[in-house]
């Protein structure tokens, strides 16, 4: 998995690490009532169903990164709580572009659902944005290990 010679994982987790926060955070802007949510509802769900793109374009890289380079040493350690932090974001950015075309398909309900879908919908796209940093993070210390010492 490679373009031009990069591996397509070190080109994409960029998406993931920006295009996921971004929806995540018009996410939770949206989720608080007020005049923006009419215009906010079709951002986020495209911002929600490209990121969720990203991050799973990213995580299936990886696994293809890791099995074309063997890493040992502190790096295994550092790879393995990436690994397991990616594992869950996967699984949020999932969770949370579901969330958003749920509430993108229910946006005129008013009452109870509003209330819980809004809720869902701020609280996946907190857990994603938190799982982002923590995997983008992790990453990152793998990637300029050593440099600088």
């Amino acid at each position: 998995m490679e373009i031009n010679g990069l591996p397509l994982h070190a080109l994409v987790v960029h998406g993931a690490v920006v295009l996921t926060p971004l929806a995540a955070l018009a996410a939770i802007v949206y989720a608080v009532p007020g005049r923006w949510r009419d215009w906010l509802r079709w951002p986020v769900l495209v911002g929600a169903l490209i990121a969720v793109g990203a991050v799973w374009t990213a995580y299936l890289s990886g696994e293809d990164l890791v099995d074309g380079n063997p890493y040992g040493g502190p790096l295994a350690e550092l790879l393995e709580t990436h690994e397991d932090r990616a594992d869950i974001f996967r699984w949020a950015a999932t969770g949370f572009a579901a969330a958003a075309l749920a509430a993108t398909g229910l946006h005129r309900r008013e009452g109870a659902v509003r209330i819980v879908l809004g809720v869902v919908l701020a609280a996946l796209a907190v857990l994603t944005l938190v799982y982002a940093i923590l995997t983008g993070d992790a990453g990152a210390q793998i990637a300029w290990y050593g440099v600088g010492d």
